[in-house]
Protein backbone atom coordinates (compact mmCIF):
# COMPACT_ATOMS: atom_id res chain seq x y z
CA UNK A 1 0.00 0.00 0.00
CA UNK A 2 2.68 2.34 1.03
CA UNK A 3 4.42 1.85 -2.62
CA UNK A 4 1.15 3.17 -4.24
CA UNK A 5 2.44 6.73 -4.80
CA UNK A 6 5.56 5.38 -6.29
CA UNK A 7 4.14 2.63 -8.48
CA UNK A 8 1.86 6.16 -9.73
CA UNK A 9 4.66 7.82 -10.98
CA UNK A 10 6.30 4.99 -12.80
CA UNK A 11 2.93 4.53 -14.66
CA UNK A 12 3.39 8.49 -15.85
CA UNK A 13 6.65 8.59 -16.36
CA UNK A 14 6.03 5.81 -18.44
CA UNK A 15 3.45 7.13 -20.56
CA UNK A 16 4.98 10.20 -20.74
CA UNK A 17 7.82 8.42 -22.17
CA UNK A 18 5.78 6.72 -24.73
CA UNK A 19 3.99 9.60 -26.14
CA UNK A 20 7.44 11.78 -26.61
CA UNK A 21 8.87 8.73 -28.54
CA UNK A 22 6.27 8.62 -30.65
CA UNK A 23 5.03 11.72 -31.16
CA UNK A 24 8.27 14.25 -30.93
CA UNK A 25 10.06 13.68 -33.86
CA UNK A 26 12.87 16.69 -33.47
CA UNK A 27 15.67 15.08 -31.89
CA UNK A 28 16.27 18.21 -29.43
CA UNK A 29 12.89 18.65 -28.42
CA UNK A 30 12.80 14.84 -27.80
CA UNK A 31 15.80 14.73 -25.88
CA UNK A 32 15.29 18.10 -23.92
CA UNK A 33 11.60 16.32 -23.00
CA UNK A 34 13.05 13.02 -22.35
CA UNK A 35 15.41 14.70 -19.52
CA UNK A 36 12.40 16.74 -17.78
CA UNK A 37 10.30 13.27 -17.11
CA UNK A 38 13.90 11.66 -16.17
CA UNK A 39 13.95 14.62 -13.46
CA UNK A 40 9.99 15.00 -12.45
CA UNK A 41 10.30 10.88 -12.03
CA UNK A 42 13.42 11.68 -9.94
CA UNK A 43 11.40 14.27 -7.65
CA UNK A 44 8.52 12.43 -7.85
CA UNK A 45 10.65 9.22 -6.05
CA UNK A 46 12.27 11.92 -4.04
CA UNK A 47 9.29 13.92 -2.69
CA UNK A 48 6.42 10.93 -2.75
CA UNK A 49 7.74 7.58 -2.00
CA UNK A 50 9.33 6.28 1.05
CA UNK A 51 12.35 6.41 -0.44
CA UNK A 52 15.15 9.18 1.11
CA UNK A 53 18.36 9.81 1.12
CA UNK A 54 20.94 12.27 3.25
CA UNK A 55 23.08 13.55 0.95
CA UNK A 56 25.33 10.28 0.81
CA UNK A 57 23.02 7.35 0.61
CA UNK A 58 19.85 6.36 -0.49
CA UNK A 59 17.25 4.37 2.15
CA UNK A 60 13.59 3.39 2.80
CA UNK A 61 11.76 5.46 5.56
CA UNK A 62 9.93 3.50 7.91
CA UNK A 63 5.72 3.20 7.86
CA UNK A 64 4.41 6.26 9.74
CA UNK A 65 2.88 9.42 9.47
CA UNK A 66 6.12 11.89 9.56
CA UNK A 67 5.82 15.37 11.56
CA UNK A 68 4.80 18.67 10.63
CA UNK A 69 6.71 21.97 11.24
CA UNK A 70 4.68 24.97 10.50
CA UNK A 71 6.88 27.95 12.45
CA UNK A 72 10.45 27.25 13.23
CA UNK A 73 12.93 27.95 9.78
CA UNK A 74 16.32 25.53 9.54
CA UNK A 75 18.77 25.96 8.10
CA UNK A 76 21.03 23.05 7.75
CA UNK A 77 22.00 20.98 5.04
CA UNK A 78 18.30 19.92 4.20
CA UNK A 79 17.32 23.49 3.07
CA UNK A 80 20.09 23.80 0.63
CA UNK A 81 19.46 19.96 -0.54
CA UNK A 82 16.31 21.34 -1.20
CA UNK A 83 17.18 24.19 -3.47
CA UNK A 84 19.59 22.22 -5.01
CA UNK A 85 16.49 19.60 -6.05
CA UNK A 86 14.02 22.52 -7.65
CA UNK A 87 16.72 24.82 -9.00
CA UNK A 88 15.76 22.09 -12.69
CA UNK A 89 11.97 22.59 -12.13
CA UNK A 90 12.79 26.56 -11.63
CA UNK A 91 15.08 26.17 -14.78
CA UNK A 92 12.06 24.27 -16.68
CA UNK A 93 9.52 27.08 -15.18
CA UNK A 94 11.24 29.91 -17.25
CA UNK A 95 12.56 28.02 -20.13
CA UNK A 96 8.63 26.89 -21.35
CA UNK A 97 7.09 30.04 -20.07
CA UNK A 98 8.96 32.68 -21.01
CA UNK A 99 6.20 35.15 -20.61
CA UNK A 100 6.50 34.94 -16.48
CA UNK A 101 8.81 38.00 -14.80
CA UNK A 102 10.73 37.17 -12.21
CA UNK A 103 8.46 39.01 -9.80
CA UNK A 104 6.06 36.15 -10.72
CA UNK A 105 8.21 33.35 -10.62
CA UNK A 106 8.84 33.88 -6.79
CA UNK A 107 5.09 33.42 -5.18
CA UNK A 108 4.73 30.39 -7.92
CA UNK A 109 7.64 28.54 -6.43
CA UNK A 110 6.37 29.19 -3.03
CA UNK A 111 2.93 27.97 -4.45
CA UNK A 112 4.97 24.53 -5.59
CA UNK A 113 6.57 24.49 -2.27
CA UNK A 114 3.34 24.88 -0.57
CA UNK A 115 1.43 22.23 -3.11
CA UNK A 116 4.81 19.47 -2.76
CA UNK A 117 4.39 19.73 1.42
CA UNK A 118 0.76 19.40 1.29
CA UNK A 119 0.70 16.16 -1.25
CA UNK A 120 3.61 15.16 1.40
CA UNK A 121 1.19 15.19 4.39
CA UNK A 122 -1.28 13.81 2.60
CA UNK A 123 0.21 11.03 1.32
CA UNK A 124 1.79 10.71 4.46
CA UNK A 125 -1.42 10.05 6.02
CA UNK A 126 -2.87 8.00 3.09
CA UNK A 127 0.11 5.77 2.06
CA UNK A 128 1.74 5.98 5.41
CA UNK A 129 5.50 6.79 3.50
CA UNK A 130 6.74 8.95 6.80
CA UNK A 131 7.16 11.90 4.93
CA UNK A 132 7.29 15.34 6.87
CA UNK A 133 5.76 18.50 6.21
CA UNK A 134 8.15 21.96 7.07
CA UNK A 135 7.95 25.10 6.11
CA UNK A 136 11.54 25.57 5.96
CA UNK A 137 11.43 23.10 2.78
CA UNK A 138 8.89 25.43 1.14
CA UNK A 139 10.78 28.32 1.89
CA UNK A 140 14.02 26.55 0.12
CA UNK A 141 11.33 24.86 -2.68
CA UNK A 142 10.67 28.39 -3.48
CA UNK A 143 14.39 29.56 -3.42
CA UNK A 144 15.36 26.59 -5.60
CA UNK A 145 12.89 27.93 -8.42
CA UNK A 146 14.01 31.33 -8.21
CA UNK A 147 17.39 30.19 -8.83
CA UNK A 148 16.72 28.06 -11.82
CA UNK A 149 14.46 30.74 -13.41
CA UNK A 150 17.53 33.16 -13.20
CA UNK A 151 20.06 30.63 -14.29
CA UNK A 152 17.71 30.67 -17.80
CA UNK A 153 18.33 34.38 -18.10
CA UNK A 154 21.52 34.40 -17.21
CA UNK A 155 22.51 31.98 -19.50
CA UNK A 156 19.97 33.44 -22.40
CA UNK A 157 21.99 36.65 -21.90
CA UNK A 158 25.06 35.01 -22.13
CA UNK A 159 24.13 33.64 -25.05
CA UNK A 160 22.48 36.96 -26.97
CA UNK A 161 26.19 38.49 -25.60
CA UNK A 162 28.35 35.92 -27.35
CA UNK A 163 25.91 35.97 -30.48
CA UNK A 164 26.86 40.01 -30.55
CA UNK A 165 30.15 39.53 -29.87
CA UNK A 166 30.74 37.38 -32.71
CA UNK A 167 28.75 39.21 -35.30
CA UNK A 168 31.43 42.07 -34.68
Amino acid sequence: MRWMPLYAIFILSFLSGVYILTNIREFYRRREALISVAYLTFLGMILFSPISFDGRSVYFMQTGVGRVNLYRIYYDLGFAENVVLTVPLGFLIKKNFSQISLINIIPIGLMIGATIETAQYYLSHMFLINRSSDISDVISNGIGVLVGAVLVLAFEYAHERRIVIESK
